[in-house]
């Protein structure tokens, strides 16, 4: 299954949905919507700077990635920046595929 890095920043509202639920309700509300697109969260971390939630989750394809994503950032509790994530041999195999590019002004 895909993997995907999903950052997110609360906003004053999330902020005081996680000041009142605490941090295991808020994981718990957020394994349940993974669960809801048919996908498992590998881990869940809490930060500050600028990014207040790390997690990577998996999921059936970018369609449901999407779709979590749409509907928590329509909370407007918290914005997302969700990643794709690739490993070694994927990427390997990605460098060896030919592509035709001409950089700007070359």
């Amino acid at each position: 299954m895909p993997k995907f890095l999903v950052q997110g920043h609360y906003t004053a509202a999330g902020l005081n949905g996680l000041l009142k639920e605490k941090a295991s309700g808020r994981k718990a509300a957020v394994q349940a919507a993974v669960k809801s697109v048919k996908g498992k969260m590998d881990c869940l971390y809490f930060g500050s700077s600028g990014t207040d939630v790390v997690m990577i989750i998996d999921v059936p394809d970018s369609a449901a990635a999407a779709a979590l994503s749409v509907t928590v950032s329509a909370s407007g509790s918290v914005e997302l920046h969700v990643t794709p994530l690739m490993t070694v041999e994927e990427l390997d195999g990605a460098l060896g595929l030919a592509t035709k590019y001409r950089a700007p002004g070359a």
